[in-house]
């Protein structure tokens, strides 16, 4: 059985490999005197860094005014000085490479929108740069003065109430919301949810139920939700180191391979899930809530006290997503509101399916057991999404840049695991009805 568990995982980190591509080679660029000059302050060993280089390097080659001059910070202290002078004087912080600063302007980090963004800045400045030297000077080939006085309009569409769409920026809206889906499948919170829902609905009051569910929810996601700030916080401040890189890939790594071992032998050596030891303490804290005294704000309060140990005892099963969805937007440079904007989203993606599964106990006053193998096949799914974002960390961080990219990592994860499930549970079957031959 061993033997056969075994093969199972070197199928899995096959396919899981299989989903990913090579990173982009560095390319260096040359440093003139004269024209408009462009700083990039970059690191040794930041993957974003080596891919912004050949776009660098075709800047330069597409318009010979331009002068970009390279800085390295993460090693060579030398440039640090300059480094802190232009980001406090374009208003940013001194941290995550690549930095760029043209015109005024100033970039953190590489993605198609800052790029185009970038080139749209590199042709209005030249065009001044231009038009001191000669008024009646060309255009970069293939470019007319119009166009390179316009400013590109980001790509994107108009939606109803919503406003304009940048695709430029979409990807990381789009990778918040599959990493909180897959965040929300977590087999130790549906389990202490329908454990409580199952004990509450023997009161017979819906009333009882929306009060003790909704409090509970909201109550863990707000916890939730500090704890991913508090990751977020600390990342963004460290992250440009690049063993910080490394080291949150390794989690996420360890985290999935986790997982991963715990669908074939669950709770055999490590395991990220709620101990034993600690279940007794829940049961007596959900059975609390089962007293007729307790109503209104005593019921509130209760509940609110329950659900905080709750979500302390669950942070180990928990932490894996929030720690890489944190690191992905820390990369960013994502700050202030737009930050708020995506954890609120992120918290409400992951409350989806306990929401789902609060509404249909509150209608039907039913709550079917959470099985052990559910939560097997909740942990093998999460846990292969994790690694191959792991992966994604480390070999080719660009893909998460990308729409396109970023759904094939999630969906090549779910149908891996899903083909897993299948193989597994069809040889096991075999297994099993030999043995009762």
């Amino acid at each position: 059985m061993h033997r056969r568990h075994r093969s199972f995982l070197a199928l899995l980190f096959l396919g899981i490999l299989s989903l990913l591509s090579a990173t982009a080679p560095a390319a260096t660029s040359g440093d003139g005197a004269e024209g408009v000059r462009m700083f990039v302050f970059w690191g040794i060993g930041c993957p974003h860094c080596d891919n912004q280089k050949p776009f660098l390097q075709e800047l330069e080659e597409r318009y010979p005014d331009l002068n970009i001059q390279q800085y390295e910070v993460l090693r060579e202290r030398t440039h640090h000085e300059l480094f802190i002078a232009l980001s406090l004087a374009h208003g940013i912080e001194p941290g995550s490479v690549p930095t760029t600063f043209l015109g005024g302007k100033a970039w953190v980090g590489d993605s198609p929108q800052i790029r185009r963004e970038i080139e749209s800045t590199v042709r209005q400045e030249i065009a001044a740069f231009q038009q001191q030297e000669s008024p009646e000077a060309l255009a970069p080939p293939g470019l007319g003065p119009a166009d390179v006085q316009a400013v590109d309009p980001p790509e994107g569409f108009n939606v109803p109430l919503l406003g304009r769409v940048d695709l430029g920026v979409q990807p990381l809206m789009v990778t918040t919301l599959l990493i909180a889906f897959i965040d929300g499948l977590n087999p130790c919170s549906l389990w202490v949810l329908t454990l409580l829902l199952g004990l509450v609905i023997h009161s017979g009051s819906r009333g009882r139920i929306a009060l003790v569910g909704i409090t509970f929810l909201t109550t863990t996601a707000l916890i939730y939700g500090a704890f991913i700030a508090g990751v977020f916080g600390v990342l963004s401040y460290v992250l440009y180191l690049t063993w910080v890189q490394w080291l949150v890939a390794l989690f996420a790594l360890t985290f999935g391979l986790v997982n991963i071992k715990d669908y074939f032998w669950f709770k055999t050596g490590p395991s990220f899930t709620i101990a034993d030891s600690q279940k007794p303490g829940i049961y007596k804290g959900m059975r609390g809530l089962m007293d007729r005294r307790l109503t209104g704000l005593g019921l509130v309060f209760a509940t609110v006290v329950m659900a905080a140990g709750i979500a302390l005892v669950e942070l180990p099963c928990t932490a894996g997503f929030p720690v890489v969805w944190s690191g992905i937007v820390a990369e960013r440079n994502v700050t202030g509101m737009a930050f708020l904007l995506l954890l609120a989203v992120y918290l409400l993606v992951y409350l989806l399916i306990e929401l789902v599964v609060f509404t249909a106990a509150l209608f039907t006053l039913r709550m079917k057991r959470f099985e052990e193998g559910h939560g097997r096949v909740l942990k093998l799914v999460g846990g292969t999404v994790m690694v191959a974002l792991a992966l994604v960390l480390v070999l080719n961080p660009e893909l998460m840049n990308d729409i396109t990219g970023t759904l094939v990592v999630f969906m090549g994860s779910i149908l891996l695991a899903t083909a897993v499930i299948l193989i597994h549970r069809r040889a096991t079957a075999g297994q099993s009805g030999g043995e009762a031959r």
